[in-house]
């Protein structure tokens, strides 16, 4: 027994010796790599930049209040359609009419000071010249010798009084008639906060919000903004805010068309052209997973969706502030390139390690005898069974093609998958057989 076991022993481990053998040479001999193919053909290629956002009016008015008070009157629903002019708002005016009250009181206080003023100016005046009269026959007599000099002396010290007093008045004058504009200003602007108690339309439009009712109560600030009464916007023309990463928004430029989807329209497109770019970006989430955006504005183009519009309501608009929209702005379009799958194109460092390592290095150049060398744009070409590898310089792309500017000709077949070979798996050299994507994963 103990003899023959060791031969099945023996027997068992010069079987596995066989299997690792063999399993070694099929290695070394090299499996064909299934991969799919297509053609590098010539197409039409449109470049996008996808982005989400929200339908908003590109003309909106917030109408707040600058006064508090109470709500008397709002004569218009939400929905409804105003002109320029009309009356929005009436706020409760009592407080604003005390003030102005105040106001114009004080005024007819400050003109009374003034009159008293100009009249102690004239009688200023008046002694003034009764005094220059005496002096002036009392410096002749003095001159002369007929009074004494005490009595000079006391008809200078009258005269120079007099002249004071003038001067007084006069300033006091001048005072007054400041006073009365100090109160002239304060009556324009009690007036003007009373005016402000009503408040009128400042374009036409549709009121688009409506955020308070009649009897609230409203806080107003004349340095900020008070309390929102409502929106009114102009519905004909309407606008997508998207916001675009900062990877894509270099590609973004004024006028430039988009297709335009609204969640509420399924299964229709609208067109749109860009009129805003911010300058400025937006930062969302928190340090380790922050996101740059620029917003950016879209024009919908009435002609795009005209016949959407009531022709019994025209004036109501068939989006509504606040939708969801997606959108793709067509950044770049070129016609009749060489073209070929997003899947095929792959970069290599070490493009130099495969079976066909001069013939590599002879199609790549300098670029790959750098061990530094940054990775290059390639891919690869299926030719008599085998994977060439190819250096290409890329252009636009869209959803599915990408163009190829140098590098590769039109009609070439290039493999096109599965994406790990591609990027991966495949070397210059291996050999390969082509199947179709169906039969791409059956076993065998």
């Amino acid at each position: 027994m103990t003899k023959k076991r060791k031969r099945i022993y023996w027997i068992a481990g010069a079987i596995i010796v066989l299997l690792i053998v063999f399993a070694v040479v099929k290695s070394r001999s090299g499996d064909e790599v299934r991969v799919t193919v297509g053609d590098a053909e010539v197409r039409r290629i449109t470049e996008t930049v996808v982005a989400n956002g929200k339908i908003q009016p590109e003309t909106e008015v917030i109408i707040s209040s600058e006064v508090s008070g109470k709500i008397l009157e709002l004569p218009f629903k939400e929905g409804a359609k105003v002109s320029k002019g009309d009356l929005l708002v009436r706020i409760n005016p009592d407080l604003a009419q005390a003030a102005l009250d105040r106001a114009e009181a004080a005024l007819n206080n400050a003109r009374a000071n003034k009159a008293n003023a100009e009249a102690r100016l004239i009688q200023a005046q008046a002694q003034l010249r009764n005094s220059t009269t005496i002096y002036n026959r009392s410096k002749n007599l003095y001159d002369q010798g007929a009074i004494s000099e005490a009595e000079y002396d006391n008809t200078v010290a009258t005269f120079e009084t007099g002249e004071a007093e003038v001067s007084a008045a006069d300033q006091s004058v001048k005072a007054a008639a400041f006073s009365v504009q100090s109160a002239q200003a304060s009556v324009k602007e009690a007036s003007d906060s009373y005016s402000r108690t009503t408040i009128y339309a400042p374009m036409d439009g549709t009121i688009s919000r409506l955020t308070v009712e009649v009897g609230e109560q409203v806080v107003g600030a004349m340095q900020m903004t008070g309390t929102e009464i409502m929106r009114i916007a102009n519905l004909d023309v309407m606008e997508v805010l998207v916001d675009v990463n900062e990877s894509d928004i270099v590609r973004v430029n004024f006028e430039d068309s988009a297709r335009i989807e609204v969640d509420a329209y399924l299964d229709r497109k609208f067109t749109g052209i860009v009129t805003e770019i911010a300058n400025s970006a937006q930062s969302v989430g928190t340090t380790a997973d922050q996101v740059t955006n620029f917003e950016v504005k879209i024009r919908v183009l009435n002609t795009s969706y005209k016949d959407l519009i009531n022709p019994l309501r025209p004036e109501l608009s068939p989006f509504r502030p606040g939708m969801n929209a997606s959108v793709d702005i067509i950044t770049g379009i070129k016609e009749q390139v060489i073209s070929v799958p997003i899947e095929s194109i792959t970069s290599r460092t070490d493009t130099t390690s495969g079976k066909n390592r001069s013939a590599t290095e002879r199609l790549m150049g300098d670029k790959i005898k750098n061990d530094d060398a940054k990775p290059v744009t390639c891919l690869f070409v299926e030719k008599d069974g085998a994977a060439v590898l190819r250096a290409v310089k890329t252009g636009i792309q869209d959803d599915k093609y990408i163009e190829i500017l140098e590098g590769l000709e039109a009609g070439e077949r290039i493999i096109t998958g599965p994406y790990d070979v591609v990027s991966q798996k495949l070397s210059p050299g291996d050999k390969v057989t082509v199947t179709s994507k169906e039969s791409l994963y059956e076993t065998k």
